[in-house]
């Protein structure tokens, strides 16, 4: 896993990631590091993560619709509390 260690807004967002979808596969990595000094780093290390998350839900719906069900899941984080989320979902394979 890169990125830097696991935050209190990575585990928060964890937390309603499991609640929503009960994953099969979910890391929440923190890049904030890789944004120090760029538009949206707000100074807290908690402004730019990378989601990548495996659920059954994901199975019918296209990518769009996967993404935008991951930011619902999120609720007030993305664009409130955090600047930037990369959105990696897919279904499981059999």
């Amino acid at each position: 896993m890169s990125g830097t260690p696991t935050t209190g807004m990575a585990q928060e967002m964890e937390a309603r990631l499991r609640e929503a979808f009960d994953p099969t596969r979910l890391e929440v990595i923190n890049d904030s590091a890789q944004h120090s000094g760029h538009s949206g780093d707000d100074g807290s290390g908690e402004s730019h993560f990378t989601i990548v998350i495996e659920a059954p839900q994901f199975g019918e719906m296209n990518r769009l619709a996967r993404q935008r069900a991951v930011i619902d899941a999120l609720g007030d984080i993305v664009g409130e509390r955090v600047h930037a989320v990369a959105i990696k979902a897919s279904a499981p394979t059999v």
